[in-house]
């Protein structure tokens, strides 16, 4: 196989990334910290009715007009079953660039932005839950601090969310 100098570069870009810190935004859902890519996040707004859409699953709350692009809102906690979603004035949304897609993502709350060296990021452990580790990174620490590093991509592009065309 012959590999072009663009692949090349894209894994040498890789590997050196592997070897240097990556940001995570850190979100609450009920009790848990959770972290995402801070790549993936275009802006945080605070939320706002939906247009529901008749037949969508509960987890997908309706969709808003953003600048004129039509995005779905999802609300995690309904997703991972952490109980009753309360919208209040801490419940935000989170709003994602996703492949070519643009999704919202509700959480209770939005803490901070944390940096984390490889060596802060374990494995997940393998458990038999509601939420699929397959969309787990890994548990990142940072003092006393635990964030459950979530693949946001991964999960988002997942068939049983049917956010996006799965035909890339």
């Amino acid at each position: 196989m012959i590999q072009n100098s663009d692949d090349l570069s894209k894994k040498s870009q890789s590997e050196k990334d592997d070897l240097t810190t990556h940001e995570f935004l850190a979100f609450t859902l009920g009790n848990e910290e959770y972290g995402i890519d801070i790549l993936k996040v275009q802006e945080i707004r605070g939320y706002e009715a939906v247009t529901r859409i008749a037949n969508a699953p509960d987890f997908l709350k309706g969709v808003i007009n953003l600048r004129g692009i039509i995005v779905p809102i999802v609300d995690m906690r309904i997703k991972f079953n952490l109980g009753e979603p309360t919208y209040d004035q801490l419940t935000v949304v989170i709003i994602l660039n996703i492949g070519v897609r643009v999704v919202g993502m509700v959480v209770d709350s939005v803490s901070d932005v944390m940096t984390l060296l490889p060596e802060q990021v374990r494995p997940a452990p393998e458990m038999n839950t509601t939420f699929n580790s397959d969309f787990l990174i890994g548990l990142g620490t940072l003092d006393e601090r635990m964030l459950i590093l979530v693949d946001i991509e991964k999960l988002m592009s997942s068939p049983e969310m049917g956010l996006m065309d799965n035909t890339d």
